[in-house]
């Protein structure tokens, strides 16, 4: 059974299709949340967004010898290089249609945003005779990270949503909206990081666990979850409603698997269980607003 079911379970993470599903996930989140129904282009834009750019930024970072890489996903992606360099062109080429049935406003900030992904890896500045990218700047790394996911799962939706007048949300919600998502995604980039520190160290490129060390990067991700429980209990708009619940849940089983993360280090912990809580949140929100007793 396992050998029948493996290789699609490998396509479906390290192909990042799965990772496409986590972006499409947040962005139904934030319809959920604002009352609005979907706006399909919307998901469209954020599934192919997400596996084109995550593809490319692969594509762009392939190491000499990729077999014989200590990572999985690697050894994976480029034995399918073919396939992945044909996934991502036409992922990139379907973003010209779907720009075009966004707004003036959405496209700016897809362009502001796409501009920060494709740069992200691209070795942009060169000191000596090393050439490095954003990515490399001391701190940037989950920065850029989670801002480019909460600004496209979270603002792209809200704009395209009160383009079609499908919800009325102010800017003081708005930004709630955005601060909260922020320090939830924050949380979750931070572990990828702590996985990866003995190579960051080797290859000395600077990010809060190398910087902080392992202990404090732990620490840290459970801060940015409080404070993401702390938001929502500050700001809940429908008292202790389901929506309230959901989350909170959410965020308390993330800090959980965020704990766990110090003793589980394969990949498929991460990339499944890990990433997997983008769409958990969704389905749990979806689920707890069904219990009647709410």
């Amino acid at each position: 059974m396992k050998k029948i079911f493996q290789p699609a379970f490998d396509f479906l993470l390290f192909s990042n299709v799965f990772m496409s599903l986590c972006a499409v996930a947040q962005g139904l989140v934030t319809f959920y949340l604002i009352s609005a129904k979907p706006v399909f282009p919307v998901i469209g834009l954020l599934f192919t967004s997400t596996l084109g750019v995550y593809n490319f930024s692969i594509l762009l970072t392939k190491p000499a010898q990729p077999e014989k890489s200590p990572y999985r996903r690697i050894r994976w992606f480029f034995a399918h290089y073919r396939l992945m360099v044909s996934i991502t062109i036409v992922c990139l080429l379907s973003l010209v249609p779907l720009l075009y049935l966004m707004s003036t406003e959405s496209r700016l900030l897809l362009i502001f945003l796409g501009i920060i992904s494709f740069c992200y890896s691209i070795p942009l500045f060169t000191i000596g005779d090393q050439k490095f990218g954003l990515r490399n700047i001391p701190g940037l790394k989950p920065f850029l990270i989670t801002l480019v996911w909460t600004m496209s799962t979270v603002l792209l939706p809200i704009l395209e949503a009160q383009r079609f007048h499908l919800t009325a949300i102010s800017m003081h919600d708005t930004t709630l909206l955005i601060a909260k998502r922020f320090l939830f995604i924050a949380a979750l980039t931070v572990p990828f990081d702590i996985r990866d520190l003995f190579q960051d160290r080797q290859s000395g490129l600077k990010t809060i666990p190398t910087v902080w060390g392992e202990k404090n990067a732990y620490l840290f991700c459970q801060v940015l979850l409080a404070g993401y429980i702390i938001l929502l209990f500050l700001f809940r708009n429908n008292g202790f409603s389901a929506s309230f619940f959901a989350l909170t849940t959410t965020a308390i089983l993330t800090g959980w698997l965020i704990f766990k993360s110090k003793w589980e280090k394969n990949e498929y912990y991460y990339f499944f269980y890990m990433d997997g809580v983008l769409i958990l949140q969704y389905l749990v929100l979806l689920a707890f607003n069904q219990i009647p007793a709410f």
